[in-house]
């Protein structure tokens, strides 16, 4: 392969985020499940939103947003239990895969870095409690141009800093419309479908199409 790098979104992708409410599910309650679903799709449109209007705030802002609007919305759940779900938030669990996929690839020569709308802080408490710092040449946060993706000011973060075509940069999210925004950007977009979800975009499609990381040292 003629890649230079293999980039990593953070949030779905490298880690489980739906991880911070199933450890604390008991004290949730028997709708946890749905909360974190509507914490996540939250999270997510706030970020959407705020792009489009030019109004930027950080992504543990609006995590922490998200989560408050998720407790008042899904019913018969523990508002108690804010304070413990937003500190698991910052100590996500990685997918099994993630060290030993990161580690293989860096071993290749490869460089491996995460491009994602958390926060500095957010993604440096996730990686080192994943134990991934040493797996991880860098780690790109959007906060450092104030916007959040799809806008493709992000995915030039990694070019720039590289100084790469985006042709030379493999690019790994779960997300499809990430995919699909890193393939209209220019990158060899591979699509991490954990759920075996539809596809969409079909005019930006991925390169590859894979279930889990694994697949990207097949």
């Amino acid at each position: 392969m003629s890649y230079k790098a293999f980039v990593f979104d953070a949030y779905g992708t490298l880690f489980d985020v739906h991880s911070a409410v199933s450890r604390h599910a008991v004290l949730v309650g028997k709708n946890s499940a749905r909360l974190s679903e509507i914490w996540r799709n939250k999270q997510l449109e706030y970020t959407w939103t705020r792009s489009g209007m030019g109004n930027y705030k950080d992504f543990w802002t609006l995590t922490t947003e998200a989560l408050d609007f998720a407790l008042e919305f899904v019913p018969d759940v523990n508002q108690d239990a804010r304070d413990q779900l937003l500190e698991a938030y910052k100590t996500l669990d990685c997918y099994s895969e993630v060290p030993a996929v990161l580690k293989a690839l860096k071993e290749q020569g490869y460089l491996t870095a995460i491009l994602s709308n958390g926060s500095p802080d957010m993604l440096n408490s996730a990686i080192e409690s994943a134990g991934l710092s040493n797996v991880l040449d860098d780690a790109f946060s959007v906060h450092d141009v104030g916007v959040f993706k799809t806008n493709s000011a992000t995915y030039s973060m990694i070019t720039k800093a590289y100084d790469i075509d985006p042709s030379q940069v493999s690019f790994q999210s779960s997300n499809r419309w990430d995919a699909a925004a890193a393939s209209n950007f220019g990158f060899d977009v591979c699509w991490i479908n954990r759920t075996n979800q539809p596809d969409e975009y079909k005019d930006m499609p991925p390169k590859r199409v894979i279930s889990d990381l694994n697949g990207l040292l097949d």
